[in-house]
């Protein structure tokens, strides 16, 4: 009974070309969009730089923050008021003022200050613009030490503190986005599909036929979860691809982990999927509660900000969500190399929530509704 159904569920996917188009498109399109637009990276920050110094010293500094990437020119204002009308009428996001002595304390004393200013009606570009301008300003300065303190046998022995970043080294945005950005792709695909599946049943009145039929529930729901489990592994193999073509981007971990986790997370996706479409009369029904779960979970998974940042009250919450144990397990093994051994605790929270939604989308299917 079961081949008959899977034949039947296949049949019908693959006469909906839009269905077909949307399974090889979504991952296509989402992993070539996505990992440029969603990220914490500021780029383009509009600096004004007031020189009072107009000396080599300042002209040096001046050249080096316009030519580090994150910033660009928005003018020379010759005064601070200038400059700040610039930032009133959105022309500017941040100001630096270089005082009148600037090379002159730098040789003599061998320290001077500048003003850094910034809007912060953004918060996030303030802070990260200021952040940005202080690293480049602390190596400029260390550039100047190493010019005019050259060095002396004898001279006082000084601690030099080397950073090292771990598992990215080059802080790339995109390693730690794109595998989030696959966990939010299966999360869309595989609750929505299956929500609609026997809604649509019952809007075309086969339900009707397949409740007075002998299939037992179990039987049925297997037939229902089994194509889009397919669907997820075929969208996620996509998704890995592009990764890899576009970016460059490969899992340090084994691709095993990936597909084993991800077939849990999948059956959680349907299980969901199926359970919203048991309780649900019409699709449109079905697609607003499908969208109102979808939204809490990815906002409270951690694929922009992270759980921990969260108030104790939100993560209780995510506690309960399955999407944030993907997500973890996702971005472990793309950047860490974890094995299934070290995701035991993002694994186990996962196998329960996909054997609960599978129960209860088995035990809510009302056969003789």
């Amino acid at each position: 009974m079961l081949k008959f159904l899977l034949e039947k569920e296949f049949k019908v996917l693959l006469r909906d070309r839009l269905m077909i188009g949307l399974v090889i498109g979504m991952p296509i399109l989402m992993m070539v969009i996505f990992p440029w637009v969603a990220t914490q990276e500021i780029k383009n920050i509009k600096i004004s730089i007031v020189d009072n110094d107009r000396s080599s010293y300042s002209e040096r500094l001046t050249q080096k923050i316009i030519s580090g990437g994150y910033f660009v020119s928005a003018g020379f204002p010759g005064s601070y008021e200038h400059a700040l009308r610039t930032i009133e009428k959105g022309q500017a996001d941040m100001i630096l003022e270089i005082r009148p002595e600037f090379e002159k304390d730098l040789i003599r004393e061998g320290a001077s200050a500048v003003m850094v200013s910034a809007n912060a009606v953004n918060t996030s570009k303030g802070v990260l613009g200021i952040n940005y301008l202080m690293e480049i300003l602390n190596d400029f300065a260390d550039e100047l030490r190493s010019e005019l303190q050259p060095v002396v046998r004898g001279s006082a022995p000084q601690i030099r503190i080397t950073s090292q970043n771990r598992f990215n080294p080059q802080l790339n945005y995109k390693m730690y986005m794109i595998p989030a950005i696959m966990v939010m792709l299966l999360t869309i695909l595989n609750c929505f599909l299956p929500a609609l599946s026997i809604v649509g049943e019952k809007e075309a009145g086969t339900m009707e036929q397949l409740n007075v039929s002998p299939v037992n529930k179990f039987i049925f729901i297997l037939s229902k979860l089994t194509p889009y489990w397919i669907i997820g592994i075929i969208a996620l193999s996509l998704s890995i691809g592009v990764a890899v073509l576009m970016y460059g981007i490969t899992p340090v971990g084994n691709l095993f982990t990936i597909y084993f986790s991800a077939m849990i997370y999948i059956i959680v996706c349907s299980g969901l999927g199926l359970v919203i479409s048991n309780y649900s009369n019409t699709m449109q029904q079905a697609m607003f509660v499908m969208f109102f779960f979808v939204m809490i979970l990815i906002l409270m998974s951690g694929l922009f900000t992270p759980v921990a940042s969260m108030p104790e009250w939100g993560q209780i919450i995510a506690a309960f969500n399955p999407l944030k144990y993907f997500i973890q397990i996702m971005r472990q093994v793309y950047l860490k190399g974890s094995g299934i051994s070290d995701l035991s605790s993002q694994l186990i929270p996962l196998s329960v929530f996909a054997a609960v939604f599978s129960l209860w989308a088995v035990l809510s299917y009302r056969k003789n509704s």
